[in-house]
Formats: structure tokens, sequence, C-alpha cells
């Protein structure tokens, strides 16, 4: 902003100086007594206050232009009227460019108006499409679209925030990341906002994107929806596929080394989902903020916990109360061969389990829709707004992901 204050300060000063001494001379000095807003005496008034404005109150200077313009020029207007209104044209029109690449951020981050935000943002992207500052601005704010239900607005903000992350993946950079604290939480971000608007449609892509935000000391690594979307993720991505091939493959059949292989691999995708609900529900603790979607979350915590633990839930408490000290594992590498000694694990399909004493696996649906999001000042100081509702019960699907 004080780069654009000066630049505008020299552009208008040099202007009035440029026009001619008789221009000059005709302006008279404020007459408060005027009652018509466009009389001659009313528009040199304006005129005075907007010079006098130009090097400290900019904003006052530019309204003022806007009232002077605003008035018809007359019948007859002299060549030193002409320049005035010329002059102020170009003022005017300079002064709306410079603001709006500031004024969009006022509306995103202190005014919470999404919608304007982003269309005032996206008139300048149509100028500057590889504006940097707007892209990450506008794509690691995507999060808070989808309340809007805008389905275009949506689309449009994961376009910005995928651009973002690709430039700045090849090295591109800010010389200013306020009002988020550091590139890592701009990545975060942009990582948080992709994986949550993509979860519906591509579960195992946006998984990547979700863990990714995950990774750096930023508010999402401590927000519970961050963790019951990659719990989502894994749940109606890869163990969904797995588990539907599983089903195709080997159900009713003889258990056979390719099928104990297959359940091996669907079971390291549980223990990430375990993983991930556990964190979900020890963030979340005791917080009213977060009692309706933590009960979700503990119940799908308990289901996929005695799946993998012969129906019982004997050191759940205890996963709960540690887990959080432990980092975030990653996606786990598909095994090729069977670990020398495999742990009794329960089938991922029907209601029977596979007669080893082991629960079976809550059944799963795909998602229709990302969780809704909380609007917040910035990015940099709210949790994220992603509200999973939780695993279905089995036999009972239903929407996980709706508040």
């Amino acid at each position: 902003m004080k780069k654009l204050i000066t630049f505008l300060s020299i552009f208008t000063t040099v202007a009035i100086l440029a026009l001619p001494v008789a221009a000059r001379n005709s302006i008279a000095q404020p007459d408060n007594a005027f009652q018509d807003a466009c009389s001659q005496e009313a528009k040199d008034a304006l005129y005075a206050s907007i010079r006098g404005n130009l090097k400290d109150n900019q904003a006052k200077a530019y309204e003022d232009a806007k009232k002077y313009l605003a008035c018809p020029p007359g019948a007859e207007v002299s060549e030193a009227q002409q320049k005035i209104i010329d002059y102020l044209k170009n003022f005017v029109g300079k002064y709306e460019a410079a603001t709006k690449k500031t004024q969009y951020r006022v509306l995103i981050y202190k005014e919470k108006k999404y919608a304007e935000g982003y269309a005032m943002g996206k008139e300048i992207l149509a100028a500057e499409p590889d504006n940097l500052q707007v892209l990450v601005d506008l794509g690691a704010s995507a999060y808070l679209l989808p309340p809007l239900k805008n389905d275009q607005l949506t689309a449009e903000g994961l376009g910005y925030a995928q651009k973002a992350l690709q430039m700045l993946e090849q090295g591109k950079t800010l010389e200013d990341w306020n009002p988020l604290a550091s590139k890592d939480e701009a990545v975060a971000y942009l990582n948080y906002s992709i994986g949550a608007l993509t979860l519906e449609k591509s579960p195992a892509a946006a998984l990547k994107n979700l863990i990714k935000a995950a990774q750096f000391e930023t508010i999402l690594k401590k927000s519970p929806y961050t963790y019951a979307y990659i719990a989502g993720a894994y749940e109606t991505g890869p163990y969904a596929q797995m588990s539907e091939e599983y089903k195709r493959l080997y159900q009713g059949k003889d258990e056979t080394p390719e099928s104990k292989l297959m359940l091996a691999n669907i079971n390291q995708i549980v223990d990430r989902m375990i993983d991930a609900y556990a964190r979900a529900v020890a963030l979340a603790a005791a917080d009213p903020n977060f009692a309706k979607p933590k009960v979700g979350w503990n119940d799908s915590l308990v289901q996929w916990y005695k799946y993998r633990n012969g129906d019982k839930t004997e050191g759940m408490d205890q996963l709960v109360a540690g887990v959080l000290s432990k980092p975030l594992p990653p996606e786990p590498t598909p095994l090729t061969s069977l670990p020398p000694t495999t742990p009794a694990v329960g089938s991922p399909v029907g209601n029977s389990g596979n007669g080893n004493g082991n629960a079976a696996a809550p059944t799963t649906t795909p998602a229709t829709t990302p969780a809704g999001t909380k609007p917040a000042a910035t990015p940099a100081s709210t949790p994220a707004g992603a509200k999973p509702a939780g695993t279905p019960k089995p036999d009972k699907p239903r929407n996980r992901f709706r508040p």
C-alpha cells in the first residue's frame, strides 16, 4: 500500500503541475455555503479538496474525484476544465486499478465477503493470469467456498489453488506472505483446499494433498477436521476400491495366499483409518465446538478398532491418549508378499467375519459431497472447516461427510 500511495502521489503531483497556469489560477477556494453540488463553486471546492488530500488521504481524494466527475460537464467546457476532467478520470482509473489489488484481500480476510472478494480477484487474474499473490490468496481460502453453494465459484477456487501450488513447486515465491505466516503455511492451505474440494470425486488423490497439508507446523496440523478428512479419504478411496476387488475375487471362496495378501494390504489401510480417527478424537477432546462431529468420529474409531481387534476395544483409550505424540503415518507401501507372521484380521466384506473371531468390517459407500466449511477471518487464524460426520454403522450406509 505504501508503494501505491507513493506512486499515486507522484502521478497526481505531476498531473497538477502540468495543468495550464490559467486552469490552476481559476480554481476557487472552498465555499462551505454553496447549495448546488454541481455548481462551479462546488466543483472548485471539490477540486481543491482533491489537491489537498492527494498526499495523506487518497481515499478521500478518490471519493471527491468521483463526485466531481458525476457532475454534468455543461454545455460549454473550456480547455482548462477539460484538462481537469481528463486528469481526474485518469486518476480515478489508476486509483481503482491499484486499490483493487489490495481491496480483494480485505474482502476475503477481514470482511469474509468471499463472493465479492473472489469476483475482484478474478478481474485481476483476467489481466494478470500469473499473479501469484492473488492465486495464493484465493487458493488458500478456497476450502471456505462450499457453503456459498456456488459450484462455478468453488471450481474456480480449486483451479486457483492448483495453479498456485504448481507455481510454488516450480520455485516461484512472494516477497511478503502476510497474512499467511510463511511459504510453508501457504503450501499447507493450498494442499488442504485441493484435498477438501476433490475428496468427493477423487478421494485417493485428495488423500495425498490432505496428508501433505498435515505435515507443516500450522493450525491445520492441530485441527481434528484435517484427520477426519484423511480418514474419510482412506475409507472412500483405497479401502473402498480394494474391498470391492476382494469381494469380487475372493468372497465365498477358500482362503489362498493371494487372498491373504490382499487382506493384509487392506488392513494396512484400515490401520491408517484408525490412526486418523484417533487423532480427530484426541484433538477434539472436550472442546464444545467439536462435540457434534466428535460423536461420529468416535463411533467410526470404535467400529474399525473392533474390526482389527477381535470385536474388542481394550487399548483404544490408550491409543487416543498417545496418538498425537507420534508422527502421522504416510500412505502404506503395498505389500508384495506376506510378512512372516500375519495377525488375525477380519474379512473386509460381509457381516459375519471370517470365522476367526474378528468383527466384520463396517460397510462403506462413496461420499457424495465434501464436508461443509466454517468461514474464518484468515487461513492463518482458523481451523480448517471440514466436518466429516464419521463412518456409518454396519449395514446402514449414510452420508459421512455432511455436518
